[in-house]
């Protein structure tokens, strides 16, 4: 099992906002949705292209390429070109840090 890493301060990550990082060679975006975290895979499932370039409209980002949709709570793909899922990663909240794992090899 990985470490936990640590992203930002959760009060440097407002809401609305989001943050790329790597982790283990995976891309990993984190978003701050109206006061909660998630993090998910920060590549597009139908080109592999980074995700962070779009739009986020609610709880979904929607790529900026070709428009898929992603759920950003659970990584679901919502719309073509994109039929499988963005993997998504543990996080959690540690003395007011974000911080996330790649449970990829769990």
């Amino acid at each position: 099992m990985s470490e936990w890493i640590t992203v930002a301060r959760a009060e440097e990550l407002t809401p609305g906002e989001r943050r790329a990082t790597e982790v283990d060679n995976a891309q990993i975006a984190v978003f701050n949705l109206d006061g909660q975290y998630f993090a998910i895979e920060d590549v597009c499932t139908h080109d592999g292209g980074q995700l962070t370039g779009g739009t986020v409209e609610g709880d979904q980002i929607v790529c900026p390429r070709h428009g898929a949709r992603f759920c950003i709570r659970t990584g679901a793909a919502l719309s073509a070109p994109a039929y499988e899922p963005t993997r998504t990663f543990p996080l959690r909240i540690e003395n007011g840090e974000i911080q996330i794992r790649d449970s990829r090899w769990d």
